[in-house]
């Protein structure tokens, strides 16, 4: 039985696209979710950042891997329904966490997210994959912009540092260069999205968003989740999250001490 949330046509877009809606995912936790983000910006990590250059207007500030520092991050990975719905859309037994990300524009923020995919930033490898992006804020043009089918593609895009644009890992013959999905006429999934709901995507997937024009913040959470088939692996250099200290191997499904099981199916 599927979660009362997901219908087949979102485990068809999902599977087809690697991208799906899912109205309301969060929407018990918006107010909880804000509480979390006032108090990460409070208290930043170690891997927190303002993503703006000298000069450039507004405020982007992102930080991740802080839900078990966190309580209101804690309560949404244990207790919403985001782990069911994963494990619908991945079509996958187990689902186990990965991590966390904030972002946030404030008002003004001309600045866009960068085209890119996650999957090359991190050490996991595998298609059963799901980050959730839900907005705390209501969302038109600031959404989340998706390229359907991408996470298809025979080589992965080339993963780059967001405020110098240079390639984050030494070997770029590997990847493809970041396309520019406006100009090549690709099939762009974009949608108005209220407080709570989420776009659920594939790690594999091009993605990017507007700058935040508006005169309203746009406070986003990310949760990223992984299924059955993922697995560590090795990249030429230091991830994106680093997670320093894992002592994981090549092939191995990620240290449930550290990346507690959510859901198990089986």
């Amino acid at each position: 039985m599927t979660h009362p949330l997901v219908t087949p046509k979102m485990i068809e877009d999902f599977q087809r696209d690697g991208v799906a809606l899912i109205p309301r995912l969060f929407g018990e936790f918006v107010d909880v979710l804000r509480d979390g983000v006032d108090r990460n910006m409070r208290e930043p990590g170690p891997y927190a950042a303002e993503n703006l250059k000298d000069g450039e207007a507004g405020r982007f500030f992102d930080d991740y891997c802080n839900w078990d520092r966190i309580p209101e991050f804690q309560k949404t990975v244990y207790e919403s329904p985001a782990a069911e719905v994963a494990a619908d859309l991945m079509q996958s037994q187990l689902v186990q966490m990965f991590h966390d990300h904030v972002l946030v524009k404030e008002p003004g923020t001309n600045k866009a997210t960068p085209w890119h995919t996650d999957g090359p930033y991190y050490f996991v490898s595998g298609r059963q994959s799901v980050s959730f992006w839900s907005p705390l804020d209501t969302v038109t043009d600031a959404t989340l912009r998706c390229v359907a089918g991408s996470h298809k593609w025979e080589k992965p895009v080339l993963p780059t540092r967001w405020l110098s644009d240079e390639s984050f890992f030494p070997n770029e013959d590997d990847y493809m260069p970041v396309p520019d999905p406006d100009a090549e006429g690709m099939r762009i999934l974009e949608f108005a999205m209220n407080p709570g709901d989420a776009v659920a995507f594939n790690y594999d997937i091009l993605h990017g968003a507007r700058g935040n024009e508006t005169t309203e913040r746009r406070r986003a959470f990310s949760l990223r989740l992984v299924g059955d088939d993922v697995r560590y692996v090795t990249r030429p250099g230091r991830t994106s999250p680093p997670f320093p200290g894992h002592d994981m191997q090549e092939g191995q499904r990620l240290r449930e001490d550290w990346f507690p099981i959510l859901l198990d199916r089986r």
